[in-house]
């Protein structure tokens, strides 16, 4: 009930609830990112949505126009607070999240959650192995449980073994855990960058490991709910 019906309810209510204050701070980001290079305000991406339908997710835009994407070895997006991509307001808009706050126009579209697994590039698409595809099970959200948990500080791999978790396990009370997490993590301002993170290029067994905390964390859930 809440997975199919519920959860698309709080969404469209909370989204719709934010708008005005999304406008507001709309008009002085806009403001920001103009005085800072005159470029656009938006930038619009290509991403995998549920069912594996292309989707277009919107972002403040944090980096200089038409400049080069680079990506890492796992092929995840090159992403270092020194980057020199990144312009000056960009920097800051990262770093606190707000550059992910115009989804909520996704959100009210029907194309995203405000909790689900991380949105990845479209053209990542045929990359996913067996046990990473129920992801798509679901809409992707502003926030999820990796972006939560661990913000940048996994693989590619890991990221999605865990919402492919997430998008088989969803509940209203995981949801709730998660937002607030995610305002933790955030205020925090831990694992901002991908190619800053601890585990980055480790050597261990990542499907073994996240299995594992899986599978436990599962078990944690049934026992609370009993």
């Amino acid at each position: 009930m809440y997975k199919s019906f519920l959860k698309r309810v709080f969404d469209l209510f909370v989204s719709l609830l934010a708008f005005p204050f999304f406008c507001l701070l709309w008009f002085v980001v806009a403001i920001a990112i103009k005085l800072d290079d005159g470029g656009p305000i938006f930038y619009k991406a290509e991403r995998i949505g549920r069912n594996s339908k292309k989707i277009y997710m919107y972002k403040f835009r944090s980096m200089k126009v038409n400049c080069e994407n680079i990506l890492n070895p796992d092929g995840s997006t090159y992403n270092a607070k020194d980057d020199p991509r990144v312009t000056k307001v960009g920097r800051f808009l990262r770093e606190s999240s707000i550059d992910e706050i115009p989804q909520i126009l996704n959100v009210i579209k029907g194309d995203m959650s405000l909790i689900g697994p991380r949105a990845s590039g479209w053209g990542a698409l045929s990359n996913y192995q067996a046990d990473e595809v129920d992801k798509m099970k679901v809409r992707p959200g502003i926030s999820g449980y990796t972006q939560a948990y661990y913000r940048n500080g996994l693989s590619v791999r890991e990221k999605r073994l865990y919402d492919a978790w997430y998008a088989n396990n969803v509940s209203f009370g995981l949801d709730v855990k998660i937002f607030f997490k995610t305002i933790a993590t955030v205020l925090k301002r831990e694992n901002v960058y991908t190619n800053e993170a601890s585990d980055q290029g480790s050597d261990k067994n990542e499907t073994s490991v996240v299995v594992e905390e899986l599978n436990k964390e599962k078990s944690e859930e049934k026992t609370s709910v009993k």
